[in-house]
């Protein structure tokens, strides 16, 4: 990404601040938290900034034991990288680029894609995300289903986005991860099940960033709205929690999941940011362009949303450029149209 000067002040700024919330965490978070609304483009941005500023007047919000134990056990390098990449190149200069693509294109651009990943289809990945970049996305949700290695190529390629690499416990061994370290802008996440603590601890000994996951169904509802789940997975020292809903969820435990998420949230019980991943998606990509777009690519490169496949052939990520399938998929009329109908 291009050095202008404001990047050389934002991350002047940035390392300044993360030597703060090091020194201390309550002030240092503050801190970057005002820096942020200051440097806040839109309406919407500055009033996710105020937000955040008003709850952390809480002095015994659960955030800041999170931030204490983040910047104790994290790499700063890691930090830096991954907040630049996520708070910079994507939710600053990436979302300025996506209004601007969104008009010329008349689509909408989602702030983040997921793609559900084969090992063989490294070369396809790599030109998805090199068109996203050009496109101002700069954040991916890769869901590894075996041999997460072999998509690390895409980390060292695309040094500018944050990459979150969903894997399962059992392909969490040690030689990955040690190979998994030397790229600072990953997050792995790590579901939130059987021999999880033993996997987090590896991460944590690394000083590398992580979180968990989990994926919900309707059989999870009470345990996500008593936020039996959330305090689980807290003990596990996350950056973030997520949850991502079966194919099946109903729509109305989407809502009660979201919901429960954002509730937790203002009230700061836990330890670990919690993210719904479809409605959080939606709530961001609102925020840098008004209209909502969250979408991924399975394993055969179909366009999806959260409720099933969007398309046909002409929607395949394999087979045609990112922007054609988002021009065709997304338009922005769909968006006004299904405004002026609500």
């Amino acid at each position: 990404m291009e050095q202008s000067v404001s990047r050389v002040l934002v991350e002047m700024a940035v390392k300044t601040a993360l030597k703060n919330i090091h020194d201390s965490p309550e002030r240092g978070i503050r801190n970057l938290v005002d820096m942020a609304l200051q440097c806040a483009e839109r309406r919407f941005q500055h009033n996710f900034f105020a937000t955040a500023q008003t709850m952390l007047q809480n002095e015994d919000s659960a955030y800041y034991e999170l931030v204490r134990d983040t910047v104790a056990h994290t790499d700063p390098g890691r930090l830096y990288t991954f907040g630049m990449n996520l708070g910079y190149n994507a939710c600053t200069v990436g979302a300025r680029h996506i209004r601007e693509n969104e008009k010329k294109l008349g689509c909408n651009i989602p702030w983040a894609v997921g793609l559900q990943t084969e090992p063989q289809r490294l070369e396809e990945y790599q030109q998805a995300v090199q068109e996203g970049e050009e496109l101002g996305i700069y954040m991916w949700m890769l869901f590894a289903g075996r041999q997460p290695e072999k998509l690390l190529p895409l980390a060292e390629d695309h040094p500018d986005s944050a990459l979150c690499l969903f894997c399962g416990t059992e392909d969490l061994t040690d030689a990955f991860l040690d190979e998994a370290s030397n790229f600072r802008n990953v997050m792995l996440l790590v579901p939130f099940a059987e021999n999880a603590e033993d996997r987090c601890a590896a991460l944590r000994d690394r000083r590398m960033l992580y979180s968990v996951w989990y994926q919900y169904g309707q059989r999870d509802t009470e345990r996500v709205i008593n936020g039996e789940i959330f305090d689980g997975a807290q003990q596990l020292a996350p950056a973030f929690t997520v949850l991502l809903p079966e194919q099946s969820c109903p729509k109305e435990v989407h809502r009660l999941a979201h919901q429960a998420v954002q509730s937790a949230r203002s009230q700061q019980t836990y330890r670990t940011i919690l993210w719904e991943m479809p409605g959080d998606n939606c709530l961001v990509d609102s925020i840098i362009s008004d209209d909502t777009c969250s979408v991924y690519f399975d394993k055969r490169g179909d366009l999806c949303s959260w409720e099933g496949k969007m398309g046909g052939e002409e929607e395949n990520l394999f087979q045609n450029a990112l922007a054609d399938i988002l021009v065709r998929a997304c338009p922005k009329e769909r968006a006004e149209n299904r405004a002026d109908s609500q």
